[in-house]
């Protein structure tokens, strides 16, 4: 049952260095927080090795990329490399320019990564090397449906095998494989696509599911997403008239927050194939 992986993040209250979105770095502290984690935000390349150094994990979102945060980002992820921590992508927008492709593939390559999550474009531009996608929203065309389900499945399993990773693909159904499971979720909500960050919420929350459950890691990824996706029904659930999507957030975050064992098991949707 993954109500486990929730109770040990909370036992553990796992560190989480994140060079992440400035849009959303906020909401990823508060997310973190809010799970039973601690955030500390650096992307100063003077300052990120020391930062990793002292953390169990390293969440890098490459959604608003400079050349300053990128050279952090290669520094504090070989230095996690070589601490053995749990290090997590987030490809925010890859297939969206040269840059981020470029930038994502080469993190890949030089550092590679516990885990990977984004939508199915990010994660598609990754396993080809490139691609294309609409700003940080997955095409229509790599949407994950009940139809394209069972080859979703097959390409997410082949990619973690490839690479090494623990890959998540979000969207209307989540997938999350280790190479030989794969996790299928259909926990969430639609109208969670109207706030902004809350992939990025998820990321760095995953990033601490799998700093305190390290010995299933696909089963930790999977916990957070179910986590997630549940605490986006509660929050809906309890919004009133007049509310809108920041009140939404906000309810969102509660929602983690009080979020138990009991309840997670209970509400979580998902299958093993």
């Amino acid at each position: 049952m993954l109500g486990k992986c929730l109770d040990n993040v909370r036992k553990n209250t796992p560190l989480v260095h994140n060079i992440t979105n400035y849009v959303t770095v906020n909401d990823v502290a508060n997310i973190l927080l809010a799970c039973g984690g601690s955030p500390i935000m650096s992307d100063e390349p003077e300052d990120v090795e020391d930062i990793t150094a002292i953390c169990g994990g390293l969440n890098i979102n490459i959604g608003t990329l400079n050349q300053s945060s990128i050279k952090g980002m290669f520094l504090a992820g070989k230095k996690a490399k070589e601490l053995d921590h749990i290090i997590l992508l987030d490809p925010v927008g890859a297939g969206a320019s040269k840059l981020r492709t470029d930038t994502a593939v080469r993190l890949m390559d030089e550092i590679g990564f516990t885990a990977i999550r984004g939508n199915i474009s990010e994660i598609k531009t990754l396993a080809l090397g490139s691609g294309t996608t609409r700003g940080v929203d997955a095409d229509v065309a790599d949407t994950v449906t009940e139809d394209t389900l069972e080859g979703a499945v097959s390409f997410v399993k082949d990619f973690a095998r490839r690479s090494g990773s623990v890959i998540a693909v979000t969207g209307a159904i989540d997938l999350v494989s280790d190479g030989d499971k794969c996790y299928v979720i259909r926990n969430g909500r639609p109208e969670m696509g109207r706030i902004t960050g809350t992939g990025c919420q998820l990321s760095g929350m995953m990033t601490a599911y799998l700093v305190a459950n390290r010995e299933d890691l696909a089963e930790a990824a999977a916990a957070a997403i179910c986590v997630m996706g549940l605490a986006g029904e509660i929050g809906w659930d309890r919004m009133q008239s007049g509310d809108g999507n920041s009140t939404y957030r906000n309810r969102i975050i509660d929602a983690v927050f009080n979020m138990d064992a009991q309840t997670l098991d209970k509400g979580a949707r998902y299958e093993v194939r």
